[in-house]
């Protein structure tokens, strides 16, 4: 039993903490602090001098205790919390326009020396509406900020939405008290404003925040878009001040100047943060990984094929479904992989077809492009075990194709003969690097040599289509066409507007026989222009190949970037740049069809 003193001494003072292992004089190293509440000298515990009731008095005094809902200062109070994801300053951009936002138009009180919540907030009001507020009322803003803006009976004076810190733990949930964002929509502004105050020392404003430090003041209209909500706008700041390193050096920060410096800081931090560990280690598929070749690994003929069928083929027919079934599945992204991929691949396959037309004299031309990038595409596809592959037509396969056309002109050889005993041969060839696991030698190749590989393509790429677009403004843009079809009507036209100019040249010859001025139309060098309506002019032509293209590259790019802008939500983002591609495609494939119906449009191949 304890004494009377003893319980006297203890009611003086109760402690309660939120950290156990954070001392009293110090900060946690977590960034979570403690809570003592002090209770006034004059009072007791209730349980020490309460008198001692009778049973049957106590249902009395509890029907008279219980408050009146009628009464004065009663209420209803609501309140939601959801959790808030931290704004990821790799992927979004939303946060880095934000920050530059504010620090543009900064507005930043540090020391301040206020003790109460409502003072700091007030000084924080003030000073917005002297920077450029607008012709906001502090009062109506005051009022937007506490559960208590429906009148004087509603005596609740909480705040209505804030920001925080939280860690879960065994034992529940710990915020953190150094700083606090506040959000208020406001009617009455035009854009979004922010503040940030650093407090000249810790205050105490209750269980959840009883050593605030930092207090970040958002406003924002209320109708605006969803990622420039005020919510938004405080994910990105709460994100930034949930460091502890970095409000210890905010508090180091002696001017705004360096404030700013150590929020730009944060930011590039955030940015190229390390990705964090794997938890649980993936099983590498490759057997051989981090094993040195030897001479006998290839001496074991078969032994490759068989292990690698003996590894793939229990996990065959998820190759084919995982995208579609299973709780990973995601047919969105499936669909538009699939979509991307058909377009990436049908563009280069009429590209280079239309190139081994032209090389091989119409041997090879677009529609057998297609036709055989398909039959391999399937037969790859199924030996893979993957329905997305890439069985792509290349620039340096266009080049093989021509000099194969070059030897068998150069030595009268059938091309379809040559060209057919050439992918016999080099079928064979696969079939002995397969038994042999000539495969393994791609372990000695680096990436520098798959990136060379693909800037030759890439070059190759661009390379055909500036050469093919100057070839098409060398033929319509200098070149004339004549306007009719009727070429026995233009012949007899064209030849006597030559009679006549002869017939104009031989009397001024006469006329001038004595001078020299005419020498060069005696020497054949008489400029016959032939009237506008047999001559019709193409340019347009050239012009609109060069806009198109131009305009499937630029919208591509710029709907591909879609994915790091704040527009649309991130679904729709990441839609709209997987079918960059397709969609920049059949766009500007039908602005060239339907637009611009008065441009006459012929494209004929060499085997035409």
């Amino acid at each position: 039993m304890k004494t009377k003193k003893e319980l006297d001494a203890m009611s003086e003072v109760t402690v309660n903490r939120f950290a156990e292992e954070t001392p009293s004089t110090g900060r946690s190293k977590n960034g979570y602090a403690f809570q003592e509440m002090e209770l006034q000298d004059g009072e007791k515990e209730d349980c020490e001098d309460s008198p001692v009731h009778h049973k049957d008095h106590i249902y009395d005094e509890m029907q008279i205790s219980v408050p009146d809902t009628e009464g004065p200062g009663f209420g209803l109070l609501n309140t939601t919390r959801k959790y808030v994801k931290p704004m990821d300053f790799q992927e979004e951009v939303r946060a880095h326009r934000d920050l530059d936002s504010f620090l543009s138009q900064a507005t930043i009180l540090l020391d301040e020396s206020a003790a109460t919540l409502d003072a700091v907030l007030r000084r924080m009001l003030t000073h917005m509406a002297e920077e450029g507020l607008g012709g906001c009322d502090v009062d109506e803003v005051m009022n937007s900020l506490f559960t208590d803006a429906g009148g004087k009976e509603f005596n609740v004076h909480l705040l209505s939405e804030t920001i925080q810190g939280v860690t879960s733990t065994s034992t529940g949930v710990q915020y953190q008290h150094s700083w606090l964002c506040i959000l208020a929509n406001v009617r009455s502004l035009q854009r979004r404003h922010v503040c940030v105050t650093r407090l000249d020392r810790p205050q105490n404003w209750g269980a959840n925040c009883c050593e605030a430090r930092y207090v970040i003041l958002i406003l924002a209209p209320p109708r605006t878009k969803s990622t420039k909500t005020a919510i938004e706008l405080g994910r990105t700041f709460a994100t930034m001040f949930s460091d502890i390193s970095f409000r210890q050096k905010l508090l180091e920060a002696q001017t705004q100047e360096d404030f700013k410096q150590e929020l730009v800081y944060q930011r590039q931090q955030l940015s190229v943060v390390s990705e964090k560990p794997v938890m649980e280690e993936v099983e590498d598929s490759d057997p051989r990984k981090g094993k040195a070749l030897k001479y006998t690994d290839f001496l074991k003929a078969g032994k490759g094929i068989y292990n690698d069928l003996r590894r793939r083929l229990p996990l065959y027919p998820s190759d084919f479904t995982d995208g579609i079934t299973g709780k990973d599945r995601s047919l969105l992204k499936y669909t538009t992989t699939a979509i991307f991929l058909y377009i990436a691949i049908l563009l280069p396959a009429i590209a280079f077809g239309s190139l081994n037309d032209e090389s091989t004299r119409g041997e090879i031309d677009v529609q057998k492009t297609i036709v055989g990038q398909s039959i391999g595409g399937i037969i790859y596809a199924l030996f893979a075990g993957s329905p997305l592959v890439i069985p792509l037509t290349t620039a340096p396969l266009a080049i093989f194709i021509s000099v194969i056309r070059g030897i068998c002109d150069d030595y009268d050889l059938d091309f379809d003969a040559f060209y057919a005993c050439i992918g016999l041969w080099n079928s064979l060839f696969l079939i002995l690097g397969g038994l042999f696991n000539v495969s393994l030698v791609m372990k000695l190749f680096k990436r520098s040599t798959e990136e060379v590989i693909a800037l030759f393509i890439s070059i190759a790429f661009v390379g055909d289509a500036v050469k093919g677009t100057v070839k098409i403004f060398q033929h319509f843009y200098h070149g004339p066409i004549l306007a009719t079809t009727n070429s026995t009507a233009v012949l007899q036209q064209i030849n006597h507007i030559l009679e006549q100019t002869k017939n104009q040249t031989e009397i001024a010859l006469t006329y001038h026989n004595d001078t020299g001025s005419l020498l060069a139309h005696a020497e054949g060098h008489t400029l016959v222009f032939l009237p506008e309506s047999l001559v019709l002019c193409t340019r347009e032509r050239p012009v609109l190949c060069l806009l198109l293209m131009l305009g499937t590259l630029w919208l591509g790019y710029t709907l591909y970037l879609i994915k790091r802008s704040p527009y649309l939500n991130d679904k729709v983002r990441e839609v709209v740049s997987d079918c960059a591609l397709p969609t920049s495609v059949v766009i500007c494939s039908f602005i060239g069809s339907y637009l611009f119906l008065d441009i006459q449009r012929e494209y004929r191949s060499p085997s035409e």
